[in-house]
């Protein structure tokens, strides 16, 4: 009778314990561990810390793009004069402009028309003949009054930073203001800057809709190259001979 009452005690006992760590855990502002409640093991922990540690990694391109370029955004109404806009390509529905790149078209045909540029280089696809960026941007800017000789087309500009380095290179343009969407445009800035121009960048305004938190998401995963490009700056695909496109439009500005 004795034994039994003392392992009845310390069965109590160990429930007593239990609860009182159950308490100190809840206290803390946590719950006990535990492999049968879900509770992770050393490998579990590892595996969500490395997670952990990836996610950052993968953000922290974005995020310094962002903060690089903060102090360098601007809007139509009061961006400085500009001799020259820069509109990045992005896609065409058939043979005319998204309606992506029609809306950074229509911010660079305001500042045209308000006097704040004097020419508008267009820089996108046109690696293949049935499909031609710069000339459908061409178009879109003429019919919305721009004049034909102060638009500069460059054919070679597949992405951000062969665009940047094309711009200061190729067609020497040392400062210009940037045209894109607000997703795009930190990078933009940025990689400008770093491929050498003075740049401030226009983030149009935009509908949020799915086409434009996909196109947030694709800035990680593009932000991440756009690190390596400052990194180790690559010449463009397409590099060239130096085009005076961008000087002959402006002596016709004046």
């Amino acid at each position: 009778m004795g034994n039994g009452v003392r392992a009845t005690a310390e069965r109590a006992g160990r429930a007593v314990l239990k609860a009182r760590r159950a308490a100190a855990h809840l206290v803390a502002g946590r719950a006990p561990a535990s492999r049968a409640a879900g509770g992770r093991g050393p490998g579990g922990r590892r595996a969500l810390l490395a997670v952990m540690v990836l996610c950052v990694l993968a953000l922290l391109p974005a995020a310094w793009m962002r903060f690089s370029a903060d102090g360098h955004l601007r809007s139509t109404a009061d961006v400085e004069r500009t001799e020259v806009a820069v509109v990045f390509g992005a896609g065409l529905w058939g043979e005319e402009p998204s309606p992506y790149l029609a809306r950074r078209l229509d911010a660079a045909a305001e500042l045209y028309e308000a006097g704040r540029t004097e020419v508008v280089l267009v820089t996108g696809d046109n690696s293949r003949e049935e499909y031609d960026e710069p000339e459908a941007m061409r178009r879109y800017l003429v019919a919305r009054g721009v004049p034909d000789h102060r638009i500069v087309s460059d054919y070679a500009g597949f992405d951000t930073w062969d665009s940047c380095v094309r711009a200061r290179k190729i067609f020497g343009v040392d400062k210009a203001v940037l045209i894109s969407q607000g997703f795009h445009i930190h990078r933009a800035v940025t990689l400008c800057r770093s491929a050498g121009l003075q740049a401030y960048g226009i983030g149009v305004d935009d509908r949020h809709d799915v086409s434009w938190y996909a196109g947030g998401a694709r800035e990680v995963l593009a932000s991440g190259k756009a690190a390596v490009d400052v990194l180790l700056r690559p010449d463009p695909v397409f590099l060239g001979e130096q085009e005076e496109g961008v000087t002959r439009a402006l002596e016709s500005a004046r």
